[in-house]
Order: C-alpha cells, then sequence, then structure tokens
C-alpha cells in the first residue's frame, strides 16, 4: 500500500502533465497578468522557471485567470468591480470571446472550467440584491451564458473545483459592496463569510462559517490539494490590533482548521493574505501579504509553522519545482524552498495579484 505521501506526490505530478494544447507554446507553467510602465496590461505564459513565453494584450487591469483544461485557451478576469472578462487563444493572442457581466452584475475576478472544459463559472455580484452569484457560460457555444445559479452567501470572490468532480468550492468573502461606494464595505455590522460546496445545478451541498468572533475575517481566495483538501486565505476587517488567523483548511464533512505564525511574525503580514496554496507534494500551505511583504509557509500535516520569506509587495503564488513560486509587484519571480531565491526579473512590469499553474 502506498504512503499517503507517495500517493499525493504522484496525483499531483499526474494534475502538473501539460495537455497537448497547451505543449504547442512551449509548455507554460504559468499564467499571470501584469501592468507595463506604460499603463497597458497584458496576460502571460511563464515556464517553471519564471521566463515569459508569450504575452497577449488585455482591455484593463487583470486579476486572474481560468485555463481551459484542453485547448490552449485561458480566461483572464478583470480586477473587482470589473465588468469583461476575454477569453484568449494564447496560441496566436486572438481574443476567442469577450464575456460581459449580465445587467446589474459585476465580476468578482475569478472564475473556474467544469471538468470536462464545457463549461465556465464566474463569481458575480448582484447589485440590485448585493447577493453573490455563479454565472455559468457554455465554452462549447462560444462562451454563451446560459444561467446563474446562487453562491451560497454575500461576496463570492474565488471559486474553485474539487479534483475528479464538478462539486465547487466557492470563498464566500461576506462583504457586500455595489459599485456606487466603491471598494467600501456596505454591511460589517452584519458580515458573514463562508465556504460554500455548491453542485452545477445550483444545490448547495455545505456551507461552513467561523466562529462568531471571527465574522469580520473575509474568506478570499483558495487552493485546493490533489485529495480534496481546501485552503483558504483571509482578509481582516475589524481593528487592526486584532491579528486573527489568515490561512484556514477545511474537508468537506469536519470543522475548518485555522493556522498563525508565533504573534510577531503573524503580525507583519498586518491582517491581510493575498494568495494561498499549496506545494506540489501537498505536505506545505503557503500564504502571501503584499501588505506586509511576508510570506509564510506551513506543515499541512500538522499546522506548524516552518517559516518567513521576505519580498516588496508579494503577492503571486503556486506551486514550485521547490516548493512555490511568488512574484511581486516589480517584475520578480522568485522560487521558495528551504530559501528564497529570485529566478528572474521583469524590468518594466509589475505582476498582478495572483500566479495561476496550469495543469
Amino acid at each position: 500500500m502506498p504512503s499517503r505521501r507517495a500517493f499525493l506526490a504522484g496525483a499531483a505530478a499526474t494534475l502538473a502533465v501539460p495537455t497537448s494544447g497547451w505543449a504547442a507554446l512551449g509548455d507554460p507553467a504559468y499564467l499571470a497578468a501584469a501592468r507595463r510602465d506604460d499603463g497597458t496590461h497584458a496576460l502571460h505564459g511563464l515556464s517553471a522557471e519564471g521566463q515569459i513565453l508569450f504575452a497577449r494584450p488585455l482591455p484593463g487591469r487583470g486579476h486572474a485567470a481560468a485555463a481551459h483544461p484542453t485547448r490552449p485557451e485561458a480566461v483572464a478576469f478583470a480586477r473587482r468591480p470589473g465588468v469583461f472578462a476575454v477569453v484568449l487563444n494564447c496560441a496566436d493572442g486572438h481574443a476567442e470571446a469577450t464575456l460581459e457581466a449580465a445587467p446589474g452584475r459585476h465580476f468578482y475576478g475569478h472564475g473556474v472550467f467544469s471538468r470536462d472544459g464545457a463549461t465556465l463559472f464566474t463569481t458575480e455580484n448582484d447589485l440590485d440584491t448585493l447577493q453573490g452569484r455563479i454565472g455559468i457560460w457554455d465554452a462549447s457555444a462560444g462562451y454563451a451564458r446560459v444561467g446563474d445559479i446562487a453562491s451560497g452567501g454575500i461576496g463570492p470572490h474565488d471559486i474553485a473545483r474539487l479534483p475528479d468532480s464538478d462539486v465547487l468550492v466557492v470563498a464566500n468573502g461576506g462583504i457586500a459592496t455595489h459599485p456606487d461606494s466603491g471598494r467600501e464595505p456596505l454591511n460589517l455590522a452584519t458580515m458573514r463569510p463562508n465556504l460554500a460546496y455548491l453542485t452545477a445545478e445550483g444545490g448547495v451541498i455545505e456551507t461552513q462559517e467561523l466562529d462568531a468572533a471571527l465574522r469580520l475575517n473575509s474568506i478570499r481566495h483558495l487552493a485546493l490539494r490533489a485529495d480534496g483538501l481546501v485552503a483558504a486565505a483571509m482578509q481582516w476587517q475589524g481593528a487592526d490590533d486584532a491579528a486573527p488567523p489568515l490561512v484556514l483548511t477545511h474537508r468537506r464533512g469536519e470543522a475548518p482548521r485555522l493556522l498563525s505564525a508565533p504573534d510577531a511574525v503573524h503580525r507583519r503580514m498586518r491582517n491581510y493574505a493575498g494568495s494561498v496554496g499549496f506545494s506540489r507534494d501537498g505536505t506545505r500551505l503557503a500564504i502571501t501579504s503584499p501588505r506586509g511583504a511576508q510570506t509564510q509557509v506551513f506543515d499541512t500535516a500538522e499546522g506548524r509553522f516552518l517559516r518567513t520569506s521576505r519580498l516588496p509587495d508579494v503577492c503571486g503564488l503556486a506551486p514550485g519545482a521547490e516548493g512555490f513560486l511568488v512574484t511581486n509587484g516589480q517584475g520578480v519571480v522568485a522560487q521558495l524552498g528551504d530559501r528564497q531565491t529570485v529566478l528572474t526579473r521583469h524590468p518594466g512590469l509589475s505582476w498582478d495579484n495572483h500566479l495561476i499553474a496550469l495543469g
């Protein structure tokens, strides 16, 4: 019987094998949006070492992207409260389609494909009710919008799909906003973030909330391990001196587990986790903080804090050959294993919030 660690490593390696469509582009390992010094924006394909393999223009600031599971195609999402998403053919750079948010809606910057790639799911805000919705788009029919379902909460930011299934997990951040008020929270007195597990048809399988004392801890970004363990990064909306945990792990049917570094180290994150990710073998978990210029790494088996590293304006995070890759707003791509090593610097580029692993 193989060990749990061997199983996870094998599963992660299987998921990391590029498809033939993406292989035609030089086997990019990551996608990342960036702003150029001239004020324009683009989606980039990066090698495992952080070298740029292609760059495709975007009409505005990007946030995250969803990669099609078989075609060399990516959906680049505008930053919240954006109303556009562009489906890019990464092979030649032309736009396969442009998604416009439905009337009275805006995107939250994230989306995910169904297991077969036929459907795209997008996180959205209903401006009339301020309730979260999940848009449904037919990727096999030119990305026509075919409907939507409830997200299970307010402020659905990130969305992911459990491995080898079409069960969706949504990070409902709990914060009600409206473009008329910018990004100002409108419901701090009643805010209740949650993790929601949904069927593609809109059935709510399970929801998980934190204790009432942590109701101002907005659940924002997600990472999934090959065996279905979910990690979520959080952003505190309460008093600065509270310093609550900024990352949790969860498995369906169990209670969330909260992880924190020792207090003095934890407070360097400044109550803000921007991205979250598992290492390829699933044994480590990391979170970044652009506000605190920190990346913190934890052991997933016991939840122990392992180490921290410093990089100004760091936010993008994804599994790498020696643990993790991180990116920052100064064009840096760094490897984070037992120590942090800068792999590449791209002068004139400012990487945006997320680094998306392909596979």
